[in-house]
């Protein structure tokens, strides 16, 4: 995965904390690195403006974006063309597949030029020598971006992302079905209960209860952790803990308002259901903002992740940036489009098109994000998140985690012996990324 005024807002930024990462393993250069080096400012000092850095001559760019934000790409793709010249495809590819696609694509040329992920697989892109630093507008970037989205862009202390928005999640609800947003799970239940109908496809609540990332809070609120030391240490799990195993027991009880298998609760499925009225509730991000919008109009609420075991819901947090591929044979105008798509007017026409969260400071500021009255359950959320990890070693937690949760819901398997399964899967798979 908006907001409230400014104060508030500016607390969206600062949800990710300091992110300590492991050092860079770039060890050779790639042809468009080694290739841009004579393009390149040397004098830090040096303000780099668009018209400093010119696209190849000849060049064409293919960008990869998610199919949730696409609108706000095919329009700053179509504003880039007109003002450089420069031919822009888009093409649909989920964000969270781009750094696969990208280690199997990029050196055959396939891949391409510019693509978009979660900063949880930053370290993983760049162990793999798979992506450009963001050289030539490094000092712009940080001074017009939000320290948490600089942060989050880097890896190993250069910079490498060009931020575009923080995302968060928090609970979507239909006032026409929900008068007031639930504060806690037991009133999550007792409001579900009154509202579900299997035999209708119609239920108070619905999320992803399968996927790793939006039932964080089951972990984290109670207790449970990925990675000790603020994500950074591999060899520390608390997946598996107490404080994780507490927070099942409210995920588990939750099957009763939620009578479906993980692997039916699709995005698509979910959307379509909560935007026709027969979903009350939904878990979800701010990309789904503008399309409940249009769907519910004034019916749409947000507000803060209902409490769990009496504690705060943690969320996870994470910063969306665009990247340039290494193996670019464009690396001039794909910097220049990265940079281009994530100044105020870009990050404006995202959070127009999609409902994101900017982290450019200006247009945090703007009317357009500073009046948003949905602004605020997201800021209120972030307060209580946690960064995803960006070691590489977060790439060997989705498979088996998803895969415990839904032994967990869909065969009712014991939490315990599910995530430790799991936690058992994830350390060899760290062991033998370490290995190589």
């Amino acid at each position: 995965m908006k907001f409230n005024k400014i104060a508030v807002l500016l607390a969206v930024f600062s949800l990710v904390f300091a992110l300590t990462a492991c050092g860079s393993s770039k060890t050779a250069e790639t042809p468009a690195a080694t290739e841009t080096k004579t393009a390149q400012s040397t004098d830090a000092a040096t303000t780099t403006t668009d018209d400093a850095i010119k696209p190849e001559e000849g060049a064409k760019l293919t960008v990869w974006e998610s199919k949730e934000e696409r609108a706000y790409t095919d329009q700053i793709a179509q504003e880039f063309t007109a003002k450089y010249g420069v031919p822009v495809t888009v093409e649909e590819v989920s964000p969270t597949d781009q750094v696969g696609k990208l280690t199997q694509d990029g050196p055959s040329g396939l891949a391409a030029d510019v693509v978009i992920f979660p900063h949880d697989n930053l370290g993983k892109a760049v162990s793999a020598n798979l992506i450009l630093p963001n050289d030539i507008f490094e000092k712009e970037t940080k001074e017009q971006n939000t320290e948490a989205s600089i942060t989050g862009a880097s890896y190993g202390g250069t910079l490498y992302g060009y931020p575009r928005s923080a995302e968060t999640y928090a609970l979507y609800y239909n006032k026409d079905l929900v008068k007031e947003a639930p504060t806690s799970f037991e009133q999550v239940i007792e409001i579900s209960k009154k509202l579900t109908d299997k035999s209708k496809n119609k239920y108070g609540l619905m999320w992803e209860a399968g996927n790793f990332y939006f039932t964080y809070p089951f972990f984290a609120s109670t207790g449970g952790y990925v990675f000790g030391k603020n994500g950074t240490d591999k060899s520390d799990i608390g997946l598996n803990n107490a404080g994780a195993l507490e927070g099942m027991k409210v995920y588990q009880s939750l099957r009763e308002i939620l009578p479906v298998k993980t692997g039916d609760i699709t995005p698509d499925i979910k959307r379509g259901l909560f935007t026709s009225g027969d979903v009350a509730m939904d878990i979800n991000g701010p990309w789904e903002l503008a399309g409940y919008k249009q769907a519910l109009g004034d019916k749409l609420g947000i507000a803060p992740i209902p409490t769990i075991g009496g504690k705060p819901a943690i969320s996870f947090s994470g910063i969306k940036a665009w990247y340039v591929n290494a193996y670019t044979p464009y690396p001039n105008a794909a910097k220049l489009f990265a940079h281009f798509a994530t100044d105020k007017h870009g990050q404006l026409v995202l959070n127009e098109k999609v409902g994101s969260v900017p982290t450019n400071l200006e247009a945090q500021k703007d009317p357009q994000v500073a009046n948003d009255p949905y602004v605020s359950a997201f800021a209120e959320q972030s307060k209580n998140s946690q960064p995803m990890p960006s070691i590489p070693e977060m790439g060997n937690v989705w498979a088996p985690v998803g895969a415990a949760l839904s032994e967990i819901w869909d065969s009712g398997k014991d939490p315990k012996a599910a995530l430790d399964n799991a936690v058992k899967q994830i350390q060899d798979l760290n062991n033998g990324a370490t290995a190589k």
